[in-house]
């Protein structure tokens, strides 16, 4: 008989071990609540990092698919004058892209600095190219039929919260050696 007794014993939880598990339960929930914000700011900033990547790596593309070829001379790849200049055409060349035609010196407009992207108005992005015949910037390249690429793209990311405001500007760059064809 005292076996049959444990087995039906509908004895319940008494008020303290209620209340013990409603405090654990309110604790977890509380951790809980505090992490999805900063989980929510981490899948934001990687998806303006893989934006930001996306729109370097276009540009490299389209930098690379731009006629520089020898003889006749023809340089729509162009050069930066500085680290703070967008690529024009070199001096002695000239630029002819399907209708268009840039003479020595003129900007290659489809290199130009853009202060808001076409369809990303939240990202900027400049391209310098940097020419390898001196060696200075290549990355220890030194060829007169070689350039370096370097497109920076930046954009402005959320605080994690409960933080307001911004963090300032990240920005993310990509390069890309390319060769005279």
């Amino acid at each position: 008989m005292n076996v049959h007794h444990g087995l039906t014993d509908q004895r319940g939880f008494t008020l303290a071990e209620v209340l013990i598990a409603a405090v654990i339960i309110t604790l977890a929930l509380v951790a809980l609540a505090s992490v999805v914000p900063i989980a929510g700011y981490a899948v934001q900033d990687g998806n303006q990092m893989s934006t930001a990547t996306f729109l370097a790596e276009q540009q490299l593309e389209q930098a690379k698919n731009l006629p520089w070829v020898g003889s006749p001379a023809n340089d729509c790849l162009g050069a930066s004058a500085s680290s703070t200049a967008a690529p024009t055409v070199p001096a002695g060349g000239t630029c002819i892209n399907g209708a268009t035609t840039i003479n020595a010196g003129g900007a290659i407009t489809w290199l130009a600095d853009e202060s808001a992207v076409t369809n990303f108005p939240a990202y900027a992005r400049t391209v310098r190219i940097t020419d390898c015949s001196t060696g200075g910037g290549c990355v220890g390249i030194t060829d007169a039929h070689m350039r370096l690429v370097t497109v920076t793209v930046t954009y402005t990311p959320l605080n994690p919260a409960p933080a307001t405001g911004t963090t300032g500007p990240k920005s993310i760059r990509v390069q890309m050696a390319v060769s005279q064809r």
